[in-house]
């Protein structure tokens, strides 16, 4: 770990994709590296990341989260399992174990999805607290997952739709967590000027 990174706080972060095909071999599972790949690229802090490769079983899905939020995962991303299929189930797995619903982050990830796709009023990403930590359910591309979290940018580099993750940190501040710190050319975290820490050093 760097030196930098040691002023920051330490996050657990738990990352589970869904997917019955690659949990069990049929094909390479893509979630999972895709969501380590940008966390860690948006996030200053050190992470200790808690990988899940499970199939779409409402229960066993359910089971993961409470499992990865008592070993003390601040936030938690699924991929996968979002659509209308009837093996996909993340949402309802995901709001058996919510203490509150967060409507708004899944509303903006369809938003930012239907610039690209018509078919993402088919998509039913949920998010939740439990405890104190978010859940979030993402996308199950690679690609959809960066643009969700990212948001989109114009060509002059500036942000054309906001990301969600823009608005984690502090939700995650709210429920008592970790300050989380962004590496802004990746994604500028937003907080009110009165929840800003001074840049640590």
């Amino acid at each position: 770990m760097n030196t930098a990174a040691a002023t920051f706080d330490p996050v657990r972060i738990g990352i589970v994709s869904v997917s019955d095909r690659a949990s069990t071999g049929v094909y390479e599972d893509k979630g999972l590296p895709a969501l380590k790949d940008w966390l860690a690229r948006a996030l200053k802090n050190p992470i200790t990341f808690e990988p899940r490769l499970i199939p779409d079983e409402q229960a066993r899905i359910s089971q993961t989260l409470i499992e990865l939020v008592d070993a003390g995962c601040s936030l938690v991303l699924t991929t996968g399992g979002t659509g209308p299929a009837l093996r996909d189930v993340t949402p309802e797995a995901t709001l058996a174990v919510a203490h509150k619903e967060m409507p708004g982050f899944g509303e903006q990830m369809r938003q930012i999805s239907l610039r690209f796709v018509p078919t993402a009023i088919l998509s039913r990403q949920v998010a939740v607290i439990r405890h104190q930590a978010l859940i979030l359910n993402l996308p199950g591309q690679p690609k959809a997952i960066a643009e969700t979290l990212e948001g989109l940018k114009n060509a002059d580099g500036s942000q054309a739709v906001p990301g969600i993750f823009a608005a984690v940190p502090y939700c995650i501040d709210l429920i008592g967590g970790p300050y989380l710190q962004t590496n802004d050319e990746v994604c500028k975290a937003f907080r009110p000027k009165s929840a800003l820490k001074p840049p640590a050093g």
